[in-house]
């Protein structure tokens, strides 16, 4: 049984004005409220304490860290969910995934659906899915493990996530997809949203923001014992 336990890592407010807020969201923090009383704590109601006119945008997964923009009227909303839908969002991500990948670069380039008898998981489904895109490039190899630069083409649930397991190498820290060694190979869920990039909805002017995030990478595999079961 999922029992939510909230970080107590404090939002940190990477930018504000009249009309956004751009924060850096830890793991293990919800976006917005789930259901039922203990899943209320979640990033978007942190900001509200402060800034009770805060709107969602957009949504991280909850183990995912990084950068998160909210509205903070309608207008703002309106514009920066639309650029959202009309992917003129430039975005990427980093992730620790299991396994020596060969080359530098590559795309994932395969549809996704949900697979309904055992939601939340996404799966790959090549007839009934949505296209979905992905591009990766190596930056740091380490024994049994590599560090990638994930840019989503598509905004699919899971689509990072899904992807990097379909090609054999999964996140690490991924407790719905991969394997039990993948899985304990991290604390937490391996994935960082590090740069976010989009034009202001009330000046135009182009804004980027950066967090650095705090992946720990892998865990030697000489202390997994026992494994978790895949």
């Amino acid at each position: 049984m999922f029992i939510y336990r909230p970080p107590s890592d404090p939002v940190v407010v990477l930018y504000q004005d009249t009309d956004l807020i751009v924060i850096d969201k830890p793991s293990g923090l919800l976006s917005a409220p789930g259901r039922g009383e203990d899943k209320q704590d979640c990033a978007l109601s942190r900001c509200q304490l402060t800034t009770p006119e805060a709107l969602l945008v957009h949504r991280l997964d909850m183990d995912t860290s990084g950068i998160l923009v909210l509205a903070l009227n309608t207008h703002s909303h309106r514009h920066l969910s639309q650029q959202f839908e009309q992917r003129q969002v430039r975005k990427h991500y980093l992730a620790w995934v299991d396994g020596a990948i060969t080359g530098k670069t590559g795309d994932i380039d395969l549809p996704l659906m949900p697979d309904w008898p055992n939601r939340p998981k996404q799966k790959i489904d090549l007839e009934n899915g949505k296209p979905s895109l992905t591009h990766w490039h190596v930056l740091t190899r380490r024994a049994e493990a590599t560090l990638l630069k994930l840019t989503p083409e598509t905004g699919r649930t899971h689509q990072l996530r899904v992807h990097c397991d379909a090609i054999g190498h999964p996140i690490l820290g991924d407790r719905l997809y991969g394997t039990g060694i993948s899985h304990d190979l991290a604390p937490r869920l391996q994935l960082h949203a590090e740069m976010l990039a989009f034009e202001h909805p009330t000046t135009a002017e182009p804004l980027k923001f950066l967090s650095p995030g705090d992946l720990t990478g892998p865990i030697s595999r000489d202390t997994l014992t026992p494994l978790s079961a895949p």
